[in-house]
Formats: structure tokens, C-alpha cells, sequence
């Protein structure tokens, strides 16, 4: 025991202090790290995770790589991650549909936003764009409200899903213009684009990076957009608020990880994806698909998501949207 104190007296008089512990997570990652993506290949969720696990795994110099889990409007890549061990190896693109529109509108979802998650970063948002036929007459949001309120039937319409970011603002559009619509639920928002692009459905409110590729190639027309202010990649488009109506949304995107993952795992993931969003390369592939980054560090995410939630709950209980 003497040897021992003597030794201890010994080592704290080289070195000043005692040997501290070793930190939480201090080796973390010591292997590939998991990013789920709630979404099929090729959407914004998809670009989001992709464009996230390159910049992690050269941020950290560790394999960080996409799983794709679609399905149940992507709370089967959230409850993986929910029910994952807090390590720091298991991660999901959230979004707004996921952290706000869902549970506002499925009281028994199986996750809380907040409490079974721990939310770490905003990556991008992207405003809903409101499109029609690249061969319909219709050229302009005028005119979309004039055709609107002169027909027999109220207007179908698709989005990225019931409950979706897309759903919301033509409905709070519907209710502003004074115009009768109807949603036509789809598995996916491609085939609802392919049956808007094919005349089947009167107009389609969905994501930019959805829209984007049909709009540059005219087989849509986009009429309005939900951004706050024209975006310098689709300048053409004007935005709902400056046609008259006080629609301001966007679909955004982040990250999460299980409830109760390391603090210092969950801030040195929030730096990591706010200088990688910021490299020109990130940004450029960010803004060809419409989306928007900005920085937030983990006490500003978490509490723009409790905002999101104020906002969007009782627009999602006015539309009738709350499962019984």
C-alpha cells in the first residue's frame, strides 16, 4: 500500500495532476458507422444521407455508410434507430415529415420526436414547389386559382405522402384561395409525378429536388414555391408569399440517433456536419437539387424542432388530419 501511495505522490508530482479517464467516446468510431435513410435511392432524403456519410467518413476516417429502410412513411428507418444501442454507430435522416408532421398526426406512431431520439444536426431544407403539366394551359398560380374555382370537381392533387410537408401547403393553399381540392395518396412521390406528367392528376405539390429535373426539362411547369424568397437556381419561380398568400414552409432534413447517445459523440457529429455542408462541393451538390443549408449547433436544432412542432400541430389538427 505504501509502495503504491508512493508511487501516486511520484507520478503527481511529474505531471501536476492525476491521470484523467479516458473520455466518453474518446475512440469513437473504431468501425463503419450506419446512416439509415427512411427514403428510396435517388430522393432528397437519399442525397442527404449520401452526400452526410461521405463527409463523415473523411471527417473521421471511418466507413460511414447508407442503409436504405422505406416503408410506413419512413418510421421504419426511425424505430431501427430508436431501438439501436446508444454507441454512436446507428443514425437516421430525419425530416419534418418524421420529427413534426407524423406524430402530430399518429398519436400511436411508437416514438416520441424528442424523447426516443437524440437530434444532433439540421442539415438542408427545400420548399414545396407547386407544379402542373409541362402540356397543361395552365402557366401561372393565377391561373391554377381561376381553373380551380371554375371547375366541377375539386382538383387532385399528389404529394410525397399523407401528412407531408407537400399535403399541408396545398391544403392551407385549398383554404387561403378558397379552392376545393383533393389529395390522392401514392406509395411514392414518383408515381405521382409520373401520373401528373401524364395527365392524370390536375397538379402536384412536392419537394424541389423531386420536381427539379422535370422542371429544367419542361415536362412540368412550376407556378409558385413555398421558400421565403426566390432561390438564384430556379429564379423563374415565384413564391407563394409574393403572389399573396402567407405560405412560408420548407421540407427540411437532420440527423438523430438513439435517446441517450455520448454528448461529445452527439457535438462532434453536429461540427462535423455543419463544416461539411459548408465545403463548396457539398454546397453545390446541395443547391442543383434545391437545398438549402444552415448551420445550427445541437441547443438551436432542438429547439427549432419544439418550434416546428408549436407550428405544425394544430395546422395538421385543423385539416383532419389525427388519426382516431
Amino acid at each position: 500500500m505504501r509502495a503504491t501511495a508512493k508511487l501516486l505522490a511520484f507520478t503527481v508530482a511529474l505531471t501536476g495532476t492525476l491521470p484523467a479517464a479516458p473520455a466518453q467516446g474518446q475512440d469513437w468510431p473504431s468501425r463503419p458507422v450506419r446512416i439509415v435513410s427512411a427514403f428510396a435511392a435517388g430522393g432528397a432524403a437519399d442525397i442527404v444521407a449520401r452526400t452526410l456519410a461521405d463527409h463523415l467518413s473523411a471527417t473521421f476516417k471511418q466507413q460511414f455508410f447508407v442503409e436504405a429502410k422505406p416503408g410506413a412513411s419512413g418510421t421504419l428507418a426511425v424505430q431501427s434507430v430508436v431501438t439501436a444501442p446508444p454507441d454512436g454507430y446507428n443514425f437516421v435522416v430525419t425530416t419534418s415529415t418524421l420529427l413534426v408532421l407524423l406524430p402530430a398526426s399518429k398519436p400511436k406512431l411508437g416514438y416520441d420526436p424528442v424523447a426516443s431520439l437524440s437530434n444532433i444536426a439540421y442539415v438542408a431544407g427545400t420548399p414545396i414547389v407547386l407544379s402542373v403539366s409541362g402540356k397543361s394551359s395552365i402557366k401561372s398560380l393565377k391561373d391554377f386559382i381561376a381553373d380551380a374555382k371554375s371547375s366541377a370537381k375539386p382538383l387532385t392533387y399528389s404529394s410525397s405522402g399523407l401528412g407531408s410537408s407537400g399535403h399541408l401547403v396545398a391544403e392551407v393553399l385549398a383554404q387561403q384561395a378558397g379552392i376545393k381540392i383533393e389529395h390522392v395518396p401514392y406509395k411514392g412521390g414518383s408515381q405521382g409525378l409520373t401520373d401528373l406528367i401524364g395527365g392524370h392528376i390536375a397538379f402536384g405539390s412536392q419537394t424541389l429536388p423531386s420536381t427539379a429535373q422535370y422542371m429544367k426539362s419542361g415536362t412540368l411547369t412550376a407556378i409558385a414555391h413555398s421558400a421565403k424568397e426566390r432561390l438564384s437556381e430556379f429564379a423563374e419561380v415565384p413564391t407563394l408569399k409574393e403572389q399573396g398568400y402567407d405560405i412560408v414552409s420548407t421540407t427540411w432534413y437532420s440527423l438523430s440517433g438513439p435517446a441517450g447517445l455520448p454528448d461529445d459523440i452527439v457535438q462532434k457529429v453536429n461540427r462535423a456536419v455543419a463544416e461539411g455542408m459548408a465545403t463548396p462541393e457539398a454546397q453545390q451538390r446541395l443547391k442543383q437539387n434545391g437545398l438549402i443549408s444552415e448551420a445550427m449547433s445541437v441547443t438551436e436544432f432542438r429547439k427549432f424542432v419544439d418550434s416546428e412542432i408549436t407550428r405544425w400541430k394544430p395546422v395538421v389538427e385543423q385539416a383532419g388530419l389525427v388519426e382516431k
